[in-house]
């Protein structure tokens, strides 16, 4: 991952230890599945923006959403609280 700021400077190591911190509170907390911000280069599940700072998205994860994801969270974003509540109602009912 690599995220810079509209001044250019590189702002990588705070969103990665962002995203550690996340996935530490979902380990400890036993969170199976996250609702993330859309378009973020920390939480975009699907689109992020480009790093341009021009409002163009590209496909990818953000690094949180990434991490998150590479260690079994299913992570969802604003405008997929559908698919989320189906998914959030599917683990539930299967779980003893």
């Amino acid at each position: 991952a690599k995220v810079m700021d509209k001044t250019g400077k590189n702002v990588t190591e705070v969103f990665i230890k962002g995203a550690h911190s996340a996935l530490s509170a979902c380990n400890q907390h036993h969170i199976k599945l996250a609702i993330l911000a859309r378009r973020s280069p920390s939480c975009g599940d699907r689109l992020i923006y480009d790093g341009t700072f021009s409002g163009r998205t590209i496909s990818g994860m953000g690094v949180t959403a990434a991490l998150l994801k590479q260690h079994g969270i299913t992570v969802f974003n604003q405008d997929t609280i559908d698919e989320a509540a189906e998914y959030f109602d599917k683990i539930n009912t299967s779980t003893p």
